[in-house]
């Protein structure tokens, strides 16, 4: 096959060309082929390794851990392919869950003055992962505080909790507009007040579970990923102007 320009295969596979220039750092994907002025090029055993990095990233894998399948001397492209396509397919049954759920959600959310129906809100997630999230709020914050957190959004009119969410897109797109500014400013201060008066609608909020909460942000990388899709670095600039507040309000 004709091989590939970083940027035709880029937008073949729909990442970027930063993407697979990431990757080929880090040694993930190399090109076949690497010109005197450092011009890429991919054949066919590239874009199937793509594939499969895609396929696993889809799936949660870390880039150390999809690193360290493909590059056993035992891996399978068929069978990890067959795979790929069970789990999928156990995706696409909890998909169809979830836009059930979505509608329903919809519905209940037109009706603002009702309240909030704690468990058709998840129905539809992988529940081992819902598990497991409930098992580390638990060991890190203890059972009182997880049930009173539960409790806060029991006690939420749908109207309430959809204009709490709003609230907490806006302080995100605010954050990440002035991420110009020095943390400790005055202006972004007062936004970290709103995100403070904001999470003690959901949990007994102390200083000390802030700061650890700011922290959480950037050290749990589904939090910075969340965060980081608003605008990069924003998580670490929310982690550092919550740790000024803490130590203003001491």
């Amino acid at each position: 096959m004709q091989k590939l320009s970083a940027s035709q295969l880029a937008e073949i596979a729909g990442v970027s060309v930063r993407t697979l220039h990431y990757y080929d750092s880090i040694g993930l994907l190399k090109p076949a082929e690497r010109t005197e002025a450092n011009y890429r090029f991919y054949g066919e055993a590239e874009l199937l390794r793509l594939q499969q990095i895609l396929l696993y990233r889809e799936l949660d894998f870390s880039l150390e851990k999809i690193a360290d399948i493909l590059d056993d001397p035992g891996f399978d492209l068929v069978l990890a392919l067959q795979a790929h396509k069970t789990e999928l397919q156990k995706r696409m049954k909890r998909v169809g869950e979830l836009v059930v759920t979505v509608e329903n959600t919809i519905q209940q959310l037109k009706e603002r003055s009702k309240k909030m129906d704690y468990n058709e809100m998840y129905k539809g997630f992988d529940p081992e992962k819902a598990k497991a999230y409930e098992k580390e709020a638990r060991e890190k914050y203890g059972d009182a505080a997880v049930d009173d957190s539960h409790n806060k959004i029991k006690a939420m009119t749908k109207g309430e909790f959809d204009d709490l969410n709003k609230e907490r897109e806006n302080i995100n797109k605010e954050l990440a507009q002035l991420m110009h500014m020095n943390v400790d400013d005055r202006a972004i201060q007062r936004i970290v007040q709103r995100h403070f008066d904001l999470t003690a609608k959901f949990m007994d909020l102390t200083l000390d579970r802030y700061r650890g909460l700011g922290k959480m942000y950037v050290d749990d990388e589904r939090f910075k990923e969340h965060y980081d899709k608003v605008k990069p670095g924003l998580a670490e600039y929310l982690r550092d102007a919550i740790f000024v507040y803490c130590e203003k309000n001491k």
